[in-house]
């Protein structure tokens, strides 16, 4: 998949509650680099949304950004009717924050392609009764029978298959991460995958997809390298 970058042009906020929708949550500082705007634009446009009832607005981390979701509202505007809204807690506020800016990250670098986050892919799977981007697990896993990415780069133009993205900030139980890689491996419906791993996690990673012998179907790439301009593709025919 080639980098192609495109224009970026201001969502009205059909669009803005959608692709919230879609990724699940989102901040500030995202949207503005999803619509190439000052972050105090966004911030406003967010915050304009809140008080319609549109999104709602969580601070859990007193360090960090905070993250807008939609509310059922918003959801039922942006087409979700009937979905749950995301919900934010101390515990996962740090991964949806960075999410958020892994997935405008890959925006920016493939604009040909659409990015979507697991609640999306969740319903998509339910309505389809079938695996789009799920990894299957080993019957013996004690971990449920399914794994989904964080994130999906999804082709637009020419079809083809998606590719799953994980985000990794605190390395797994080595056994888990083994097996997650295994099931990756073994799954022929992505293109690819690729781990987006913080400096903590990097080597755990690093070593699970070279004990499940998946060097050929996920790359393995530092968070602060994705944040850095240029290319992202590590290797190819894989964001």
């Amino acid at each position: 998949m080639t980098a192609d970058p495109a224009p970026k042009r201001r969502t009205d906020q059909a669009d803005l509650l959608h692709w919230i929708g879609r990724l699940g949550a989102v901040t500030a500082p995202a949207l503005a680099e999803h619509d190439g705007c000052s972050e105090a634009s966004a911030r406003g446009r967010l915050q304009a949304a809140v008080g319609v009832g549109l999104l709602a607005r969580a601070r859990p981390l007193r360090d960090g950004p905070s993250l807008f979701t939609a509310t059922r509202a918003g959801m039922a505007r942006a087409g979700y009717a009937g979905a749950e809204p995301t919900r934010v807690s101390a515990a996962s506020a740090r991964h949806q924050i960075v999410c958020a800016e892994v997935a405008v990250a890959l925006e920016r670098r493939y604009p040909r392609h659409i990015v979507s986050g697991e609640r999306e892919l969740q319903r998509d799977e339910r309505e389809l009764g079938g695996r789009l981007a799920s990894a299957r697990m080993s019957w013996r896993s004690r971990w449920g029978d399914s794994h989904r990415p964080d994130l999906v780069v999804w082709p637009v133009v020419g079809g083809g298959a998606p590719v799953a993205v994980e985000v990794e900030l605190t390395p797994k139980a080595p056994a888990r991460l083994l097996e997650i890689c295994h099931a990756w491996a073994r799954c022929r419906h992505v293109a690819g995958v690729l781990y987006v791993a913080s400096p903590a996690a990097f080597a755990p990673v690093a070593r699970a997809i070279a004990a499940a012998g998946a060097d050929g179907r996920i790359a393995l790439l530092a968070l602060e390298a994705l944040e850095a301009p240029g290319p992202a593709s590590p290797v190819t025919g894989t964001p």
